[in-house]
């Protein structure tokens, strides 16, 4: 089991930065792949980044390329996402998720958090 707690959310505006952040406890998270999924009002949860377990591999969602960065520090069991040049667009709530193969795919995904709300005003 693996247990993951998301903080770092907030209210900002439009082209302002966050960073997410994701504690893990529970088994060895540096053996877990790691993802960020949102999930914006009426629609479907979708994904955001994702970074291998060593933080070799990381994959974008082509909306966030170049804005977010995903990153992790296994002394901390933590994943990151920094999150710059918000846009009203990215206004959801963001999920942390560990599984066992980097993927854009939410199923691939055993372990999730509860979820950080993130709100972009213009």
């Amino acid at each position: 089991q693996v247990q993951l707690v998301e903080s770092g959310g907030g209210l900002v505006q439009a082209g302002d930065s966050l960073r997410l952040s994701c504690a893990a406890s529970g088994r060895t998270f540096s053996s877990y792949a790691m993802g960020w999924f949102r999930q914006a009002p009426g629609k479907e949860r979708e994904f955001v980044a994702a970074i291998g377990w060593s933080g070799g591999r990381r994959y974008y969602a082509d909306s966030v390329k170049g804005r977010f960065t995903i990153s992790r520090d296994n002394a901390k069991d933590t994943v990151y996402l920094q999150m710059n040049s918000l846009k009203p667009e990215d206004t959801a709530v963001y999920y942390c998720a560990a599984g066992s193969g980097t993927s854009s795919v939410s199923s691939s995904y055993a372990y999730w958090g509860q979820g950080t709300q993130v709100t972009v005003s213009s």
